[in-house]
């Protein structure tokens, strides 16, 4: 007689998100994540909305990015923008001032046109 014993999973371990479960998340009593792959993860808050953010490191300090809103941004979209803000990290470029750069061009653009 045999006895199938399954392999130990890791804690830590989880699957990737779907667009189901991020539509089948409820809202808790306080905020809590859905993690997904490369630091990125759904951010459920207490009145319903989701939210898409971007963990990460560089120069020794962790941040995190604002990816969208969700279902405005999304999966796809979202590991998008991650798979960009990705690449800027390993070129030393830190995405959230990337992206505050550009709204600050952005608004001096919009007060010369008036």
């Amino acid at each position: 007689m045999y006895i199938f014993i399954p392999p130990l999973i890791p804690p830590y371990s989880y699957m990737a998100l779907t667009d189901i479960l991020c539509k089948t998340a409820k809202p808790k009593d306080k905020q809590y994540k859905l993690a997904d792959s490369g630091g990125m993860f759904l951010l459920i808050m207490p009145n319903g909305a989701r939210y898409w953010r971007l963990k990460y490191r560089i120069a020794g300090k962790e941040k995190i990015l604002a990816l969208g809103v969700y279902p405005e941004v999304s999966l796809k979209e979202a590991r998008d923008k991650r798979d960009a803000a990705r690449k800027q990290i390993s070129s030393g470029i830190d995405p959230s001032l990337a992206k505050k750069r550009g709204k600050t061009s952005d608004n001096h653009k919009n007060r010369k046109q008036l």
